[in-house]
């Protein structure tokens, strides 16, 4: 009997424990750090605020648990040469319902929060810079990568946060289809044309000039 009764509270702790990351998933995702308070997070997991403080320890710890887990989720279930498509996806809305596609989402309306949260933030956003990099050849691979993942979030934002139309209401295949092949150039584009190179425009200037 006792142990019988120790493993349905292992069982009902478990459940407890994902119930709460599901609620603060979906919430953080919608609101964003500041704006999604525990006793909304608590209430919508169905449990009191003592239980979250007790699993997490802070509003700030269950934070950073939820956008690693995320993260980690969507980085574990999308192939490489799909994440581009998929992050972009969920930073404008489609299957947002899904966890793995809340990450930047998160990310992308906590992002203003500071350094309260820094941390959690810079960890999934070098995670996902990482894998971008991969699907580059190029020596500059880790910049081009930033640069991918800051157009993304430029776009998310513009789109959800700021509501810029015609952006906003944008269907997401059309965004897709314009935004996915320039960033694929950009993460890999064709070996640089030395006539175009800044540098050698910058000497023919200086050449015409004189």
């Amino acid at each position: 009997m006792g142990a019988s009764t120790s493993e349905g509270r292992r069982r009902d702790a478990q459940g407890t424990r994902l119930r709460l990351l599901e609620a603060a998933s979906a919430l953080f995702a919608e609101r964003g750090y500041e704006r999604a308070t525990v006793r909304d997070i608590a209430d919508r997991a169905g449990v009191n605020q003592a239980l979250l403080f007790r699993y997490f320890g802070s509003k700030r710890a269950l934070f950073g648990e939820v956008v690693a887990h995320d993260g980690e989720e969507q980085l574990r279930h999308t192939a490489p040469d799909e994440l581009l498509e998929a992050a972009l996806r969920g930073l404008l809305g489609h299957r947002g319902k899904e966890r793995g596609n809340r990450a930047l989402a998160t990310l992308l309306r906590s992002v203003g929060s500071g350094d309260e949260i820094g941390t959690a933030v810079r960890a999934v956003s070098d995670d996902y810079a990482r894998v971008l990099a991969s699907l580059s050849g190029a020596d500059n691979r880790a910049l081009r990568a930033d640069l991918a993942l800051s157009w993304m979030l430029g776009i998310g934002m513009m789109r959800v946060v700021v509501g810029k139309e015609p952006l906003a209401d944008a269907a997401p295949e059309e965004v897709c289809g314009l935004v996915l092949p320039a960033l694929r150039t950009l993460l890999d584009g064709p070996p640089e044309d030395p006539e175009q190179s800044p540098r050698h425009i910058s000497a023919s200037s200086e050449t015409s000039a004189v």
